[in-house]
């Protein structure tokens, strides 16, 4: 599925993160050659796993700046 996302050019921009239960090194490697923004490992325990949300959030919606859709026009 990521690789539909980013062979889409309605798509590609949009920043995913691969949240999974693997820390397989080749999950890891194959989701970032399809061009994954972000691959996290959830962590089993509850507690951990509402922290990880938060900081995740928190990152992509507080720090993460990312441009204007259409804001980039080539044609002026």
């Amino acid at each position: 599925m990521l690789g539909r996302i980013k062979a889409n050019p309605k798509l590609q921009r949009i920043p995913v993160v691969i949240l999974t239960s693997s820390a397989a090194e080749t999950d890891i490697a194959k989701a970032y050659e399809f061009h994954a923004n972000s691959y996290i490992v959830k962590p089993v325990d509850f507690l951990k796993f509402t922290h990880l949300m938060d900081d995740l959030g928190f990152y992509w919606l507080g720090w993460n700046q990312h441009p204007i859709p259409g804001g980039l026009n080539p044609n002026g």
